[in-house]
Protein backbone atom coordinates (compact mmCIF):
# COMPACT_ATOMS: atom_id res chain seq x y z
CA UNK A 1 0.00 0.00 0.00
CA UNK A 2 1.00 3.57 -0.82
CA UNK A 3 1.89 5.45 2.50
CA UNK A 4 -0.86 8.71 3.07
CA UNK A 5 1.39 11.08 2.80
CA UNK A 6 1.69 14.29 5.25
CA UNK A 7 2.54 16.20 2.77
CA UNK A 8 1.11 16.83 0.48
CA UNK A 9 -1.40 18.26 2.22
CA UNK A 10 -5.09 19.24 0.31
CA UNK A 11 -5.90 21.66 3.04
CA UNK A 12 -2.71 23.95 5.05
CA UNK A 13 -3.92 26.86 7.34
CA UNK A 14 -0.85 28.68 7.01
CA UNK A 15 -0.43 31.40 10.05
CA UNK A 16 -2.05 31.11 13.68
CA UNK A 17 -5.22 32.49 13.66
CA UNK A 18 -7.42 32.67 16.33
CA UNK A 19 -11.16 31.31 15.92
CA UNK A 20 -14.03 33.67 15.96
CA UNK A 21 -15.97 34.30 19.03
CA UNK A 22 -19.57 32.71 18.81
CA UNK A 23 -18.32 30.11 16.22
CA UNK A 24 -19.56 26.93 15.83
CA UNK A 25 -18.20 23.30 17.25
CA UNK A 26 -16.47 21.44 14.29
CA UNK A 27 -15.57 17.60 13.91
CA UNK A 28 -12.23 17.51 12.72
CA UNK A 29 -12.73 14.56 10.00
CA UNK A 30 -10.39 15.00 7.25
CA UNK A 31 -11.03 11.83 4.48
CA UNK A 32 -8.01 9.59 3.88
CA UNK A 33 -6.79 11.86 0.49
CA UNK A 34 -5.66 9.11 -1.88
CA UNK A 35 -6.01 5.95 -2.85
CA UNK A 36 -4.11 2.88 -4.57
CA UNK A 37 -4.75 1.22 -7.95
CA UNK A 38 -3.08 -0.85 -10.55
CA UNK A 39 -2.76 0.26 -14.30
CA UNK A 40 -1.67 -0.76 -17.19
CA UNK A 41 0.36 2.01 -18.84
CA UNK A 42 1.07 2.18 -22.83
CA UNK A 43 3.93 0.33 -22.88
CA UNK A 44 2.01 -2.91 -21.29
CA UNK A 45 3.83 -2.43 -17.83
CA UNK A 46 1.62 -3.21 -14.48
CA UNK A 47 2.26 -0.59 -12.20
CA UNK A 48 0.28 1.20 -8.96
CA UNK A 49 -0.26 4.65 -8.91
CA UNK A 50 -2.03 6.94 -6.58
CA UNK A 51 -5.61 8.60 -7.35
CA UNK A 52 -7.59 11.38 -5.47
CA UNK A 53 -10.34 9.85 -2.78
CA UNK A 54 -13.74 11.25 -4.32
CA UNK A 55 -16.69 10.85 -1.82
CA UNK A 56 -20.17 12.32 -1.44
CA UNK A 57 -20.84 14.12 1.67
CA UNK A 58 -25.11 14.43 2.21
CA UNK A 59 -25.51 17.65 3.90
CA UNK A 60 -28.30 17.87 6.42
CA UNK A 61 -29.73 21.01 7.99
CA UNK A 62 -31.54 20.88 10.97
CA UNK A 63 -32.49 16.95 10.58
CA UNK A 64 -33.74 18.48 6.73
CA UNK A 65 -31.72 16.96 3.78
CA UNK A 66 -30.21 19.84 1.71
CA UNK A 67 -27.82 18.14 -1.15
CA UNK A 68 -24.96 16.14 -1.52
CA UNK A 69 -21.68 17.42 -2.20
CA UNK A 70 -18.93 15.36 -4.46
CA UNK A 71 -15.39 16.11 -2.22
CA UNK A 72 -11.92 15.14 -1.79
CA UNK A 73 -13.14 15.71 1.71
CA UNK A 74 -9.91 17.28 3.11
CA UNK A 75 -11.51 19.92 5.32
CA UNK A 76 -15.20 18.98 4.82
CA UNK A 77 -16.69 21.16 8.02
CA UNK A 78 -14.94 24.29 6.39
CA UNK A 79 -16.06 23.11 2.66
CA UNK A 80 -20.44 22.84 4.61
CA UNK A 81 -20.11 26.26 6.59
CA UNK A 82 -18.56 27.86 2.89
CA UNK A 83 -21.27 26.32 1.23
CA UNK A 84 -23.75 27.94 3.36
CA UNK A 85 -22.49 31.18 3.28
CA UNK A 86 -21.64 31.22 -0.42
CA UNK A 87 -25.20 30.22 -0.83
CA UNK A 88 -26.53 32.80 1.13
CA UNK A 89 -28.48 30.22 3.49
CA UNK A 90 -27.03 31.81 6.50
CA UNK A 91 -25.66 35.20 6.84
CA UNK A 92 -22.86 34.88 9.36
CA UNK A 93 -21.18 31.08 10.94
CA UNK A 94 -22.73 32.64 14.86
CA UNK A 95 -25.83 31.10 13.21
CA UNK A 96 -24.85 27.64 13.59
CA UNK A 97 -24.16 25.94 16.81
CA UNK A 98 -22.25 22.52 15.02
CA UNK A 99 -21.10 20.76 12.26
CA UNK A 100 -20.56 17.24 12.44
CA UNK A 101 -18.88 14.85 10.01
CA UNK A 102 -19.30 11.26 10.25
CA UNK A 103 -17.56 9.49 7.18
CA UNK A 104 -19.32 5.89 7.95
CA UNK A 105 -22.67 7.79 6.53
CA UNK A 106 -21.25 9.98 4.41
CA UNK A 107 -23.17 12.59 5.93
CA UNK A 108 -22.58 16.09 7.59
CA UNK A 109 -25.07 17.56 10.12
CA UNK A 110 -25.87 20.91 10.90
CA UNK A 111 -27.46 22.52 13.48
CA UNK A 112 -28.51 25.93 13.85
CA UNK A 113 -29.12 28.33 16.59
CA UNK A 114 -32.58 29.12 15.66
CA UNK A 115 -33.11 27.56 11.95
CA UNK A 116 -33.00 28.55 8.69
CA UNK A 117 -35.86 30.96 8.02
CA UNK A 118 -37.42 30.08 4.37
CA UNK A 119 -35.44 27.38 3.81
CA UNK A 120 -37.93 25.41 1.12
CA UNK A 121 -38.09 28.63 -0.72
CA UNK A 122 -34.63 29.31 -0.50
CA UNK A 123 -33.61 26.08 -2.46
CA UNK A 124 -36.48 25.87 -4.44
CA UNK A 125 -34.62 27.02 -7.80
CA UNK A 126 -31.38 25.39 -8.49
CA UNK A 127 -28.52 25.80 -10.65
CA UNK A 128 -26.30 23.20 -12.24
CA UNK A 129 -23.13 25.00 -12.53
CA UNK A 130 -20.32 24.27 -15.26
CA UNK A 131 -17.01 22.25 -14.86
CA UNK A 132 -15.61 20.12 -12.82
CA UNK A 133 -18.07 17.98 -10.28
CA UNK A 134 -21.13 20.02 -11.32
CA UNK A 135 -21.87 22.78 -8.81
CA UNK A 136 -25.43 24.36 -7.57
CA UNK A 137 -25.72 27.39 -7.40
CA UNK A 138 -29.51 28.29 -5.36
CA UNK A 139 -31.38 30.83 -6.93
CA UNK A 140 -31.68 33.53 -4.25
CA UNK A 141 -27.72 33.62 -4.33
CA UNK A 142 -27.31 34.93 -7.56
CA UNK A 143 -30.07 37.61 -7.04
CA UNK A 144 -28.95 38.85 -3.94
CA UNK A 145 -25.14 40.45 -5.84
CA UNK A 146 -26.34 43.90 -6.02
CA UNK A 147 -25.89 44.19 -2.75
CA UNK A 148 -22.10 43.44 -2.51
CA UNK A 149 -20.00 46.32 -1.63
CA UNK A 150 -16.23 45.79 -2.74
CA UNK A 151 -13.34 47.98 -2.22
CA UNK A 152 -12.47 51.06 -4.33
CA UNK A 153 -9.76 50.86 -6.78
CA UNK A 154 -7.34 53.00 -4.60
CA UNK A 155 -8.23 51.33 -1.36
CA UNK A 156 -7.27 47.30 -2.82
CA UNK A 157 -4.54 47.15 -5.23
CA UNK A 158 -2.02 44.52 -6.75
CA UNK A 159 1.34 45.16 -7.88
CA UNK A 160 2.84 43.14 -11.25
CA UNK A 161 6.01 42.16 -8.42
CA UNK A 162 3.26 40.82 -6.38
CA UNK A 163 1.70 38.84 -8.22
CA UNK A 164 4.62 37.52 -9.78
CA UNK A 165 5.60 36.02 -6.21
CA UNK A 166 2.14 34.50 -5.81
CA UNK A 167 2.64 32.65 -8.88
CA UNK A 168 5.66 31.05 -7.82
CA UNK A 169 4.39 29.96 -4.50
CA UNK A 170 1.77 28.13 -6.05
CA UNK A 171 4.56 26.79 -8.80
CA UNK A 172 6.29 25.33 -6.30
CA UNK A 173 3.39 23.84 -4.27
CA UNK A 174 3.95 20.28 -3.18
CA UNK A 175 0.28 19.65 -3.71
CA UNK A 176 -1.82 16.06 -4.15
CA UNK A 177 -2.56 17.36 -8.33
CA UNK A 178 1.01 17.38 -8.58
CA UNK A 179 0.93 13.50 -7.04
CA UNK A 180 -2.23 12.04 -8.45
CA UNK A 181 -3.87 15.04 -10.44
CA UNK A 182 -7.75 15.40 -10.98
CA UNK A 183 -7.82 18.09 -8.14
CA UNK A 184 -8.30 21.39 -8.54
CA UNK A 185 -6.35 23.76 -5.75
CA UNK A 186 -7.47 27.22 -4.45
CA UNK A 187 -5.67 29.73 -2.17
CA UNK A 188 -6.23 32.89 -0.07
CA UNK A 189 -2.89 35.66 -0.22
CA UNK A 190 -2.51 38.60 1.47
CA UNK A 191 0.48 40.70 -0.71
CA UNK A 192 2.51 37.78 -1.93
CA UNK A 193 1.88 35.61 1.90
CA UNK A 194 -0.59 32.61 1.41
CA UNK A 195 -2.71 32.35 4.17
CA UNK A 196 -4.77 28.95 2.98
CA UNK A 197 -4.38 26.49 0.28
CA UNK A 198 -7.00 23.37 0.19
CA UNK A 199 -7.61 21.33 -3.20
CA UNK A 200 -10.88 19.43 -4.06
CA UNK A 201 -12.45 17.58 -6.83
CA UNK A 202 -14.03 20.59 -7.74
CA UNK A 203 -13.44 24.32 -7.78
CA UNK A 204 -16.42 25.60 -6.34
CA UNK A 205 -15.72 22.92 -3.42
CA UNK A 206 -12.13 24.96 -2.47
CA UNK A 207 -13.39 27.87 -2.38
CA UNK A 208 -16.20 26.91 -0.27
CA UNK A 209 -13.48 26.03 2.31
CA UNK A 210 -11.71 28.88 2.53
CA UNK A 211 -15.24 30.82 2.86
CA UNK A 212 -15.49 28.61 6.10
CA UNK A 213 -12.02 29.13 7.25
CA UNK A 214 -12.64 33.11 6.69
CA UNK A 215 -15.97 33.43 8.80
CA UNK A 216 -14.78 30.89 11.35
CA UNK A 217 -11.34 33.02 11.97
CA UNK A 218 -12.86 36.16 11.39
CA UNK A 219 -10.60 37.30 7.98
CA UNK A 220 -12.33 39.82 5.42
CA UNK A 221 -11.41 39.68 2.08
CA UNK A 222 -10.88 43.63 1.33
CA UNK A 223 -7.39 43.42 1.39
CA UNK A 224 -7.17 39.79 -0.04
CA UNK A 225 -6.51 37.86 -3.54
CA UNK A 226 -8.14 34.56 -4.19
CA UNK A 227 -6.15 32.19 -6.18
CA UNK A 228 -7.71 29.21 -8.34
CA UNK A 229 -6.38 26.74 -10.55
CA UNK A 230 -9.71 26.37 -12.45
CA UNK A 231 -11.46 28.53 -14.70
CA UNK A 232 -13.15 31.80 -13.96
CA UNK A 233 -16.83 30.87 -14.27
CA UNK A 234 -19.40 33.03 -13.18
CA UNK A 235 -20.26 30.88 -9.67
CA UNK A 236 -16.35 31.53 -8.91
CA UNK A 237 -16.66 35.50 -9.61
CA UNK A 238 -19.81 35.76 -7.48
CA UNK A 239 -18.51 33.34 -4.93
CA UNK A 240 -15.06 35.71 -4.56
CA UNK A 241 -17.30 38.41 -4.71
CA UNK A 242 -19.56 37.49 -1.71
CA UNK A 243 -16.45 37.01 0.47
CA UNK A 244 -15.59 40.58 -0.16
CA UNK A 245 -12.47 39.30 -2.42
CA UNK A 246 -11.98 41.82 -5.14
CA UNK A 247 -8.87 40.83 -6.85
CA UNK A 248 -9.03 36.69 -8.40
CA UNK A 249 -5.89 35.17 -10.12
CA UNK A 250 -6.13 31.92 -12.31
CA UNK A 251 -4.15 29.39 -13.42
CA UNK A 252 -6.84 29.06 -16.55
CA UNK A 253 -9.49 31.40 -18.62
CA UNK A 254 -12.38 33.34 -18.06
CA UNK A 255 -15.76 32.60 -19.45
CA UNK A 256 -17.76 35.61 -21.26
CA UNK A 257 -20.61 35.08 -18.09
CA UNK A 258 -17.86 35.21 -15.61
CA UNK A 259 -15.95 38.22 -17.56
CA UNK A 260 -19.14 40.38 -17.77
CA UNK A 261 -19.87 39.53 -13.93
CA UNK A 262 -16.66 40.84 -12.52
CA UNK A 263 -17.20 44.04 -14.95
CA UNK A 264 -20.18 44.73 -13.45
CA UNK A 265 -18.86 43.95 -9.91
CA UNK A 266 -15.74 46.23 -10.57
CA UNK A 267 -13.39 43.32 -9.98
CA UNK A 268 -9.69 42.50 -11.02
CA UNK A 269 -9.36 39.48 -13.09
CA UNK A 270 -6.15 37.92 -13.81
CA UNK A 271 -6.04 34.47 -15.85
CA UNK A 272 -3.63 32.43 -18.36
CA UNK A 273 -1.42 33.16 -14.73
CA UNK A 274 1.91 31.14 -14.63
CA UNK A 275 5.08 31.53 -14.05
CA UNK A 276 5.51 35.03 -15.10
CA UNK A 277 3.24 35.06 -17.29
CA UNK A 278 -0.47 36.64 -17.24
CA UNK A 279 -3.89 37.77 -19.01
CA UNK A 280 -5.13 40.88 -16.73
CA UNK A 281 -9.21 41.15 -18.02
CA UNK A 282 -10.93 42.82 -16.04
CA UNK A 283 -10.22 45.95 -13.03
CA UNK A 284 -7.38 47.52 -14.70
CA UNK A 285 -7.13 50.18 -12.69
CA UNK A 286 -6.28 47.97 -9.44
CA UNK A 287 -3.39 46.72 -11.22
CA UNK A 288 -0.07 48.20 -10.83
CA UNK A 289 1.71 47.35 -13.65
CA UNK A 290 5.60 47.00 -14.44
CA UNK A 291 5.40 45.76 -18.19
CA UNK A 292 8.12 42.74 -18.88
CA UNK A 293 10.86 44.30 -21.90
CA UNK A 294 9.35 42.82 -24.83
CA UNK A 295 11.18 39.94 -26.43
CA UNK A 296 13.25 40.62 -30.07
CA UNK A 297 11.43 39.11 -32.61
CA UNK A 298 13.50 36.04 -34.62
CA UNK A 299 14.70 36.97 -37.91
CA UNK A 300 15.07 34.01 -39.73
CA UNK A 301 18.24 34.71 -42.58
CA UNK A 302 17.27 32.74 -46.11
CA UNK A 303 19.76 30.55 -47.09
Amino acid sequence: MLPEPTEPSAFDALPACQVLAGAPRLTQTAGTLLREIEIVDEYGERRRIAIPAERPLTLFVDKRELVTLMTLGACPELLVLGYLLNQRLVEAVTEVESVSVDWDVGAAAVRTHRGIQDLGRKTARRVVTTGCGQGTVFGDALTQLDAVRLPSAQAARIHQRTLVAMLETMRQRNSVHRRAGSVHGCALFHGAQMLMFVEDVGRHNAIDCIAGWMAMHGVTGADKTFYTTGRLTSEMVMKAAQMGVPIIVSRNGVTAMGHELAGRLGMTLFGRAANRHFLCYTGFERFDAEPEPQRAPVRLVAG
